[in-house]
């Protein structure tokens, strides 16, 4: 089995169909196998795997198990020599696959592939970035962290510090050594922590404009939802305990509050303005503020 395509979904049964109709569609040659870990759609996903693509190896779970859970189900079973994370709000492009398949054996120190990822208008989504360390993230809340291009400015071929988990292609080899995601992680942070994990096992994390997947869920309209910004930043605090300990998990904390409080404040002035859309951001970030105190990560998620 050449590749092992593993896919997430929760809710989101139109865009499955579509995903996978242009996975099929790419690829090629390859020996491949395609699975779905459903997290307890009630938008009838499942029906549709059965009856539209039943060649698909569908799990069905209960209830939502989170990203890192969910994948961790079907990657223990997957026997493809690589693995693709992919989300469902993608569409796979051309010969992608195969291209990646052919580089990642050309290349056997590396543990993690990146594709180009472009957004729906066609533009490049940043999918290669660098840890969200306190210095990126001190930039973020001084707002600087805008005139930052897409991977960092690197259109070519590069190593990177993180790769996207919308699309990431992993060794299955490399995978047995350092092991699974983090189960901890329950919405962000998973791939970030694996992609560190392989660097400091001597693996490559690499960004390779082999070919082309849009990402639907990156682009440039995103629906405010306060709930899901506190989940990112329990996800980066998780990051920082686990990586930069206690002190570090705290600095990370307190700088996104100072962020998303500088947002509110700022937004809200906005609003008595009368600018557009000024009053959704201020009421959005006023949600994270008061909702900040469960941003802080819990011992040990159920």
């Amino acid at each position: 089995m050449d590749l092992s395509i593993v896919i997430v979904n929760w809710n989101t049964r139109d865009l499955l169909r579509d995903c996978l109709a242009s996975v099929y569609a790419g690829l090629g040659t390859l020996q491949a196998e395609v699975w779905v870990v459903d997290n307890g759609s009630t938008d009838g996903s499942p029906a549709m795997l059965a009856e539209e693509f039943p060649r698909v190896r569908l799990i069905a779970n209960p209830d939502n198990r989170g990203f890192a859970a969910a994948n961790n189900q079907a990657l223990s079973r997957a026997s493809g020599r690589y693995v693709l994370l992919l989300n469902t709000d993608t569409l796979v492009h051309g010969s992608v696959l195969p291209d990646t398949v052919a580089w990642m054996d050309d290349h056997p120190g590396a543990a993690v592939l990146g594709p180009r990822i472009l957004n729906a208008d066609g533009t490049l989504q940043s999918s290669a970035t660098a840890f969200p360390s306190l210095y990126r993230l001190a930039r973020q809340t001084l707002g600087l962290h805008k005139h930052e291009a897409p991977n960092c400015g690197q259109t070519r071929l590069h190593r990177a510090e993180v790769i996207s988990g919308c699309a990431m292609v992993v060794r299955r080899r490399a995978m047995a050594l350092v092991g699974l995601l983090d189960e901890a992680f329950f919405f962000y942070g998973e791939e970030t922590d694996w992609c560190r994990r392989f660097t400091r096992a001597g693996w490559d994390v690499v960004f390779v404009p082999v070919g082309e997947i849009t990402h639907f869920g990156s682009g440039s309209v995103r629906r405010l939802n306060h709930r899901r910004d506190l989940m990112l930043t329990e996800g980066t605090v998780r990051l920082h305990a686990k990586h930069s300990g206690p002190m570090g998990a705290l600095a990370c904390y307190l700088l996104l509050a100072v962020f998303n409080a500088s947002r509110a404040a700022g937004w809200g002035a906005l609003a008595l303005l009368h600018r557009p859309g000024a009053a959704d951001r201020a009421r959005h970030f006023r949600g994270v503020v008061a909702g900040y105190a469960s941003a802080w990560p819990k011992a040990k998620r159920a």
